[in-house]
């Protein structure tokens, strides 16, 4: 009996912010795997910040997602047939199974798909704290940052995936943690339950002065180290807290994904505080995953690394999801629940 997928396509471009418009729901055939293939049954999607810059057609770091097919994207699951030694059936794993219910893989392709221990770790954590934005908070913090013992590390969209690692990140090893989000409730989160130092409200400090004073007041030893997710008047808020040699690692520019511009207020700050700014992409550190995971997996199984997920029912509901996450209206990892 042939088993029946669905599947989210982009339709089209989004011009400006995206609208469920863009995304058609269809089903398909599920296909039978051919020799050295897995079929892959998904429990939960993954919806990131980064897919509004693949819905574009111009140049990035990435191939744009094309369009009339799947929506990439990443993916946990179960193993319900495999024809490759490397998986049975029953086997969990994590991979790029986009947005659908099920995936065939290619076994053998490189960062495709990976078995994960569900004993000690829940499955959706390995798309969050002990996925990929997990790994992304450590190579940014560790590799980039490369925060000393006393020193301060600010970090912004402080409640969601990365940057609540971010901070508990840079706790572990001795700094003073400052995040900054959207809106009382979030700032609560991040100081209370993430044990933050401190959290700015952006939407209660709209304009640059005003922000920079709070980061002042938050930041009274200045900013060593800055985890930039967002781009824009925080960045340039940010910017003139900065100390001298201080570290910013460009992880995303959310404030811009939308086509709006994103000049820089004052960029003669690098110089003058000889600032070392540096974009990246987790998926050219593959070398360093397996350390950043090793001390991810232990602090989520151990307590250690707290988290939270907001969780979206159904395939159908994605599309909304993620404009509601691209609108920050998701507190912490965005999840879309497939069975």
């Amino acid at each position: 009996m042939t088993m029946t997928n669905q599947q989210v396509l982009l339709s089209s471009r989004p011009v400006g912010k995206p609208t469920t418009d863009n995304f058609r729901l269809v089903q398909a055939p599920v296909p039978a795997p051919q020799e050295g293939q897995v079929l892959v049954r998904h429990h939960f999607l993954s919806l990131d910040p980064y897919m509004r810059g693949r819905m574009n057609e111009g140049r990035s770091y990435a191939q744009p997602q094309p369009l009339d097919q799947v929506m990439i994207g990443g993916t946990v699951g179960e193993v319900l047939e495999s024809r490759h030694p490397a998986y049975a059936a029953g086997d969990q794993v994590v991979g790029m199974g986009g947005w659908q219910l099920y995936s065939v893989v290619d076994g053998g392709a490189a960062g495709m798909l990976r078995k994960v221990d569900t004993r000690h770790v829940p499955l959706a954590a390995y798309l969050g704290a002990v996925g990929m934005p997990g790994v992304t908070a450590w190579v940014g913090l560790v590799d980039i940052i490369d925060p000393r013992s006393g020193q301060t590390v600010v970090v912004s969209a402080a409640s969601g995936a990365v940057g609540s690692a971010v901070g508990q990140l840079a706790k572990a090893r001795g700094c003073r943690a400052v995040g900054i989000a959207g809106g009382a409730d979030k700032c609560a989160y991040v100081r209370d339950e993430l044990g933050f130092d401190d959290c700015v409200d952006y939407k209660a400090h709209r304009d640059l002065r005003s922000l920079s004073a709070a980061l002042k007041q938050a930041c009274p030893d200045g900013i060593d180290g800055y985890f930039d997710n967002v781009g824009g008047l925080v960045l340039d808020a940010v910017m003139l807290r900065m100390n001298a040699f201080g570290r910013i690692a460009v992880c995303g520019m959310i404030s811009g994904y939308n086509g709006e511009p994103q000049p820089m207020a004052n960029p003669a700050l690098i110089l003058v505080s000889r600032l070392k700014v540096q974009g990246f992409i987790v998926s050219e550190s593959m070398g360093r995953w397996g350390e950043a995971l090793k001390e991810l997996g232990a602090a989520v199984a151990s307590g250690r690394l707290r988290y939270r997920e907001s969780v979206a029912d159904g395939l159908a509901a994605a599309p909304e999801a993620f404009i509601g996450l691209l609108e920050g209206r998701n507190f912490g990892k965005q999840l879309v629940k497939l069975i």
